[in-house]
């Protein structure tokens, strides 16, 4: 028996251990890391080099609910309310009509490709129906691009909160085909249900997490076991909302999410400790669903199941981007990618098992599909979201900031401790004089440590350490940040020069010979910019005054405009790169148009 145990720990750390070593692949040649755990699997499955016998989907679905627990609480975890604010309702309308539409689109491939009848298809289209929370943070986060906020928090928000969606569907129809449920009056037992699971999910995640932050912060439990406490009582949740009839997944979900932008012990400590639980629960996720495939039945069914992913990548997920971001203020590029970046992972795949749990009878058939389908959107999407980012204008150059940032616990104030790298042709580099708070405490030059006080000058190479509050972290980056890159960042993307955000409009128009509308004459810039663009701004975003565009350079304390830029020319990269997707206004034109020639 001993000996089985090391065999088997053997095995399973060997796994793992390969699995983060693939990385440093994954991150050589560009592949989807996720899609390199799940390649690891099949390859140590029986199928594979490894020849593992493993075909227990019970065991499969409690590694896989677990393992997506842990991430969604993270994902929340990791999410600011900034993002939430920004686009909770453009989320709410792609985790709900989105799911819904996306399902009922792909039911069609199924029923004539795979010859499944009309609820059995819309099964498999429940199934693939939501996007995968960790594939999208690991790429959006991850992957090396800063794509604009409004699209960056929209993508964030639906992965994680499209789930309970597409769980909630998948579990109804299973139960209506295996005959737990007579299925009538489908679209009121539907909605019933989905009404009372989401409400006790919201209601049960606020309340947990509350409860989270303060265990967290008032018991005074010890430092190391702070972050475990949390992610205990966030397991903890789950299953007792799951218990009550509500959606564990969601509540796991918002308590991470009230959890993370609360004020914790050991902030620092949690975060890494997250991150690090995070990577090993996907890493278990992806391993354990990997070794349950055996790639040898996928052979039969790889023309269907391209034909499935076809229709899901290309006309499922746009289709349902568009109809579910059609009332909102979305230009067609920032709807195209939101579009693309729908990636399947390991979600899909562990409701593709439920139906092999429920018993029926072609329950491996929903498996093997859902695989197939899997790989091509890792592939196909996770390989392509950078190109098609750049390629539609949504990627803000990223300024150059702190190497590593660490909060710290000071009572009565909140300030970090961040270190810079000191890079060529930077003002410090040039001579320029820190300000008074930003003394430095430490420097490291060739490996050498000096007291910031000693110091009378700071070279290119050099690694400095300072505190400063997070509020005044922007202008240090000006200050530490390279002049030509930055120049060539502010000329590509926001504008051949920066503005006063305090001017006045009707200033800004005399001086620039452009006609002011009549009601803006008094405000200033950056006030017109706000009411122009809405509650919630974003880094990049554009507003076209007669022949020039002013360009939100930068964002202060409650989202205030502090930094403005001028194009005096519209610039291409906001131009419309695909025929489709037109926006609501577009819409709303065209339909005017239409009636007034009828």
């Amino acid at each position: 028996m001993i000996e089985s145990l090391n065999v088997a720990l053997l095995v399973l750390s060997g796994l793992v251990t390969v699995s983060i070593f693939s990385s440093l692949l994954s991150f050589r040649v560009g592949a989807p890391l996720l899609l390199v755990f799940l390649g690891v699997g099949l390859l140590a499955g029986e199928d594979g080099i490894g020849g593992i016998r493993f075909d227990d989907v019970r065991t499969a679905y409690a590694i896989g609910t677990v393992a997506l627990a842990v991430v969604l609480f993270d994902a929340g975890f990791h999410t600011p309310m900034k993002s939430v604010r920004l686009a909770a309702l453009p989320s709410l309308s792609l985790a709900s009509a989105g799911v819904l539409l996306t399902a009922a689109v792909v039911a069609v491939p199924a029923h004539f490709l795979l010859g499944l009848d009309w609820l059995q298809g819309l099964l498999l289209g429940a199934i693939v129906a939501s996007t995968d929370a960790a594939a999208v943070f690991f790429l959006l986060r991850v992957g090396g691009i800063h794509v604009r906020d409004r699209v960056r928090s929209i993508l964030e928000v639906e992965s994680g909160s499209n789930d309970p969606m597409a769980i909630f569907l998948t579990i109804v129809l299973i139960r209506i085909l295996t005959g737990a449920s007579d299925g009538s009056d489908l679209a009121a037992f539907i909605l019933g249900h989905l009404v009372l699971e989401i409400g006790i999910g919201m209601v049960a995640g606020l309340g947990g997490g509350a409860l989270i932050v303060a265990a967290v912060n008032r018991l005074g439990i010890e430092r190391g076991l702070l972050p475990i406490a949390a992610l205990s009582m966030s397991l903890m949740l789950m299953s007792a909302t799951s218990l009550i009839g509500g959606s564990g997944f969601l509540a796991v979900y918002v308590a991470g999410l009230i959890a993370g932008n609360a004020r914790l012990s050991a902030p620092d400590t949690m975060r890494r400790f997250q991150d690090g639980a995070s990577w090993l629960a996907q890493i278990a996720m992806f391993l354990a669903l990997g070794l349950l495939a055996a790639p040898s039945e996928f052979v039969p069914l790889i023309l269907p199941g391209l034909g499935v992913a076809f229709v899901l990548i290309f006309v499922a997920r746009p289709l349902a981007v568009w109809v579910g971001l059609l009332p909102f203020r979305m230009t067609r590029n920032e709807t195209a990618f939101v579009a693309w970046v729908g990636l399947r992972g390991a979600v899909s795949i562990l409701l593709s098992v439920l139906p092999m749990v429920a018993g029926m009878e072609n329950g491996r058939l929903f498996f093997n599909v859902t695989f197939l389908v899997v790989l091509v959107s890792l592939s196909l999407q996770g390989w392509t979201i950078a190109p098609v980012a750049r390629w539609l204008g949504q990627v803000v150059p990223r300024r150059i900031g702190p190497v590593e940032r660490v909060e710290l616990e000071i009572p009565g104030t909140r300030h970090e401790l961040v270190s810079y790298r000191i890079v060529a042709d930077s003002l410090v580099s040039r001579g320029h004089k820190l300000p008074s708070w930003a003394t430095p405490s430490l420097v490291v030059r060739a490996g050498h440590s000096f007291l910031g006080s000693a110091m009378h000058g700071l070279k290119p190479g050099d690694l400095v350490w300072l505190f400063a509050r997070p509020e005044r972290l922007a202008q240090l980056d000006r200050l530490f940040a390279s002049h030509a890159d930055a120049a060539e960042a502010d000329r590509q993307f926001f504008g051949d020069f920066p503005i006063d955000s305090h001017a006045r409009m009707a200033d800004l128009g005399l001086l620039y010979g452009l006609a002011m509308p009549p009601d803006s004459q008094e405000v200033t810039v950056a006030q017109w910019m706000r009411e122009t663009l809405g509650t919630y701004p974003g880094v990049g975003d554009r507003v076209g005054l007669g022949e020039v565009e002013l360009i939100v350079r930068a964002l202060g304390p409650n989202d205030t405009i502090t930094e403005i830029g001028l194009a005096t020319e519209p610039t291409a990269i906001d131009k419309p790169r695909v025929p489709l997707f037109p926006s609501g206004r577009e819409v709303r034109t065209r339909i005017r148009r239409w009636l007034g020639r009828r």
